[in-house]
């Protein structure tokens, strides 16, 4: 373990955590020294403070939280790339908890740790002349996408207030959003600038105008630093909803039944909407089954419903979250939870394509959504939690219940393998359409209502500001009005509409 003391963007202590000697290094500033000590010492923990902090560091909580070598943590309750990267990122890392453990590549030079192994890739990669901030940002925001793991961890330091930020100038704003997003992005957040905050900052937008997205291929080591021990044998629940899709349910039991890791209890709830059908699930009784299934059948439908039924009888170490029309191999849920003990995982989301369609992701990554039919949860990290009744028949509720599990400090982490198989069945049984009451208005909302409550739930204000913008152009060249005034005025009508439902949803109205 080393630790690296900074101030003023240099570097004014190097100690080596295991002999408490001092080291020292030919550089000053804090991304030189960090190279340099990631190549001398390629088999350790390199912890970065900045000297207001210094007797704050928290090591043996950076001990106990860093289990991964493909691991990035920091923390600062403010961030040195500010909120306007709202404006371009649509994504649950830049909405941080700070009270928690929590995803994200918002890096802060005040505190932070990464293992030395994976951060020299990187070298040649960022600039060095940049700040330590800046580099440190975007390390992160390069590495994120294909492995590294990147978090807010409070635990790394105790006892302290936080010192006055650095916050980005408009120009290195500018800067990075070209360096790591595609090159539109730049004149969008110009855009936004000009629109949400009526500022024009066009010598920073222009002195970026040239600068290139850099697009490295990274690969991180996803391996424990320590042995992580495995209960065992864990159990595992699997819950399905389902409508009228008796043959696709039955398939998959028979899926189930195949497992070389049996699930203990599989829970299936049956919706059907007439109060006087009875069940199309009679093989759950006429045919053996190994493990335990409850089959409740209920008149009422909806998935958010159906979904918090299921979770309420879960009694099984983990809970596998399940659609009614998916096919897995024998081994699945035996591979699902040996990944996921082996690598101290809490949640995670499966590769779930159809039977036709191209997997493009081949990384384990820190994901940005939740499948709320594909997904692996430690049962004890989703108690307390449900899906969302406010989002029933519309959209929104695996997102939003993906980020209750982040702001209870758990991650959600996308695995390659093993695959799921989506049949993506036709629906099922008899139905009415849901008619939500918005759907009778003259002048419909725009987005869905459910959709502008998630958002205004689950994301910052710039990021809502910035959903807007880029929904207005969307729908620009999808509809008659090429007025852009006359459509203008008609969005910004129907965007106050689909708030003010929002808000009666959010207040049950």
């Amino acid at each position: 373990m080393i630790l690296l003391v900074h101030r003023k963007e240099k570097v004014i202590k190097i100690v080596d955590g295991n002999s408490s000697k001092l080291l020292s290094s030919p550089f000053e500033k804090p991304l030189h020294v960090l190279f340099d000590l990631a190549n001398r010492f390629q088999n350790s923990l390199l912890i970065w403070c900045h000297e207001s902090v210094e007797a704050n560091v928290n090591f043996e909580a950076i001990k106990s939280s860093f289990k991964l070598k493909n691991t990035l943590l920091s923390y600062s309750k403010t961030n040195y790339i500010p909120e306007q990267i709202g404006y371009v990122e649509d994504s649950p890392f830049i909405k941080v908890n700070t009270s928690v453990k929590y995803p994200t590549w918002l890096i802060s030079s005040l505190v932070g740790v990464i293992h030395t192994s994976q951060i020299t890739q990187f070298e040649k990669i960022v600039n060095k002349s940049d700040t330590f901030d800046f580099g440190l940002n975007s390390i992160a925001k390069l590495g994120m996408s294909q492995g590294l793991f990147c978090y807010s961890d409070p635990g790394l330091i105790e006892g302290y207030s936080d010192i006055k930020p650095k916050t980005a100038s408009s120009y290195n704003l500018f800067k990075f959003v070209k360096l790591h997003y595609k090159g539109v992005w730049g004149f969008l957040l110009l855009l936004n600038f000009i629109v949400n905050e009526k500022k024009f900052p066009l010598v920073s937008f222009l002195r970026t105008l040239f600068v290139k997205k850099k697009t490295p291929n990274l690969n991180f080591d996803l391996e424990p630093l320590e042995k992580i021990e495995a209960k065992a044998k864990s159990t595992i629940d699997v819950i399905i909803p389902t409508i009228g899709r008796s043959e696709h349910v039955y398939n998959f039991l028979k899926d189930l039944e195949a497992q070389s890791h049996k699930p203990k209890q599989v829970i299936i709830v049956e919706q059907n909407q007439d109060k006087n059908s009875v069940t199309s699930l009679d093989f759950i009784k006429t045919e053996t089954w190994s493990f335990k299934i409850i089959h409740k059948f209920i008149h009422q439908t909806g998935a958010c419903n159906a979904r918090n039924l299921a979770l309420e009888e879960v009694k099984s170490d983990y809970t596998f979250l399940a659609d009614d029309d998916i096919r897995i191999q024998e081994n699945f849920l035996d591979s699902v939870l040996k990944k996921m003990q082996r690598l101290g995982l809490s949640a995670t989301t499966l590769s779930c394509l159809g039977v036709n369609d191209i997997k493009s992701l081949n990384k384990t990554v820190q994901w940005t959504a939740f499948g709320s039919g594909c997904s692996v949860v430690k049962s004890t990290e989703h108690e307390g939690i449900k899906f969302d009744l406010k989002y029933e028949f519309g959209y929104g509720e695996d997102v939003d219940f993906g980020m209750q599990l982040r702001n209870k400090g758990v991650d959600i982490i996308y695995l390659p393998s093993p695959e799921i198989v989506h049949l993506k069945a036709p629906i099922g049984g008899f139905r009415t359409k849901f008619v939500h009451p918005w759907e009778t208005d003259e002048l419909l909302p725009k987005p869905s209502p459910t959709v502008m409550l998630n958002r205004m739930q689950n994301s910052t204000a710039q990021q809502l500001l910035g959903y807007r913008t880029t929904l207005f152009l969307k729908y620009y060249r999808q509809q008659d009005i090429k007025n852009p005034f006359k459509y203008f005025s008609k969005f910004k009508k129907q965007w106050l509409i689909s708030k003010t439902w929002a808000n009666r949803l959010n207040n049950n109205l």
